[in-house]
């Protein structure tokens, strides 16, 4: 079976776990430090906080920049749940809107239609891979004076007219989850343009405090150990590397594949591909799936539930590019080991399976 996703973990992340262990010193520390400061030369030097969780990222954020209760904060349903559910940490109310279903990116239409008084904020999914409208949706925060969050937690390296995602707002939010583009076992990573968010986001993540026992909030304890650091500074290295191998493998696929929707590249988009993902739109998706498994290929759907249907929330509103992606995506293996020989059994699969259905 050629698994759907695999983490690239080698010999150089085991020495360096070794390294920090044999240091004695595990929590948060100098690892940390310098994987925040290596982190930073790929998002146009903004300052890089690290932490526990992709989730936490987006959640201390929010706060630093002062969502809260009364807020409305704008996103895309079609996501996974931890876009939304930061909002809700907060106590602030999510706002559902549609995408674009091209690039499966927040719609600046949309974000515009949705803006009321109480909004604070507008928080783009860079979904896959594939930077979200920024130029666009940059515009639209400045003509209603709106903050401007980027989740970019399966988007390392994107970028769009030459600008890396993360890069675009007061914050942007990174996951470095074991199948994301690179990881450091668990872990996310805030970056700012702005030294006073950054700080805050240090105090909110260390119990409420920058200076030991000298307590100013009420706060977390949303660390990034320094064992999770090393993880992620090797990995931080093969990255650019990685990337590249992720592009080689996305071209091979769509210059090949026939049968379903492959996905298109915006012209002024640079896609890393978190995940190569097809839409099936003339058979049914999930049986598409069983019988890729079937070939020996497998797969995965991101997301087969819109957020806003989903029970935490519940609802009822009308998204219908949403309706759409959730019915027929499908994500196909494009992490960098694949060989060729794996790649070709992809190619052959889908298409002999699409070929059947027509």
């Amino acid at each position: 079976m050629i698994s759907a996703a695999k983490p690239e973990v080698g010999e150089e992340e085991r020495a360096a776990v070794d390294r920090v262990m044999r240091s004695g010193m595990l929590a948060q520390g100098p690892e940390v430090a310098a994987f925040e400061s290596e982190f930073s030369t790929i998002v146009n030097n903004f300052h890089s906080v690290a932490l526990n969780s992709g989730t936490s990222a987006l959640h201390m954020s929010l706060l630093a920049i002062g969502v809260g209760p009364g807020d409305e904060v704008i996103v895309p349903s079609f996501s996974f749940a931890a876009t939304a559910n930061a909002v809700g940490l907060t106590g602030a109310t999510p706002v559902f809107v549609d995408i674009e279903l091209d690039y499966f990116a927040t719609d600046p239409a949309a974000i515009e239609a949705a803006i009321t008084p109480r909004t604070k904020a507008i928080m783009p999914v860079h979904l896959y891979g594939h930077p979200a409208n920024m130029p666009v949706i940059a515009a639209i925060a400045k003509k209603h004076n709106l903050l401007l969050v980027e989740d970019a937690a399966q988007a390392h390296m994107a970028a769009i007219d030459g600008v890396p995602v993360g890069a675009w707002g007061i914050a942007g939010s990174f996951s470095f989850y074991p199948t994301k583009n690179m990881t450091s076992g668990e872990g996310g990573m805030v970056t700012t343009p702005s030294e006073e968010v950054a700080r805050s986001i240090r105090v909110l993540r260390n119990q409420g405090m920058e200076k030991r026992y000298e307590n100013e909030v009420i706060g977390f304890n949303t660390r990034m150990t320094d064992i999770h650091a090393a993880i992620g500074r090797v990995q931080l290295t093969k990255l650019a590397g990685w990337t590249a191998k992720r592009q080689a493998n996305a071209a091979f696929l769509t210059e090949n594949i026939s049968g379903v929707v492959t996905p298109p590249t915006a012209p002024n988009a640079e896609h890393v591909f978190h995940q190569y993902t097809v839409r099936v739109v003339d058979q049914d998706r999930d049986a598409f799936a069983t019988e890729l498994a079937a070939r020996g290929v497998g797969s995965g759907v991101y997301y087969p539930t819109p957020i806003h249907r989903l029970p935490s929330f519940g609802i009822d509103l009308d998204l219908p590019q949403t309706e759409i992606a959730a019915q027929q995506v499908l994500s196909l293996p494009i992490y960098p080991s694949l060989t060729e020989d794996e790649l070709s059994t992809i190619v052959e699969a889908v298409n002999a399976i699409a070929k059947a259905g027509s």
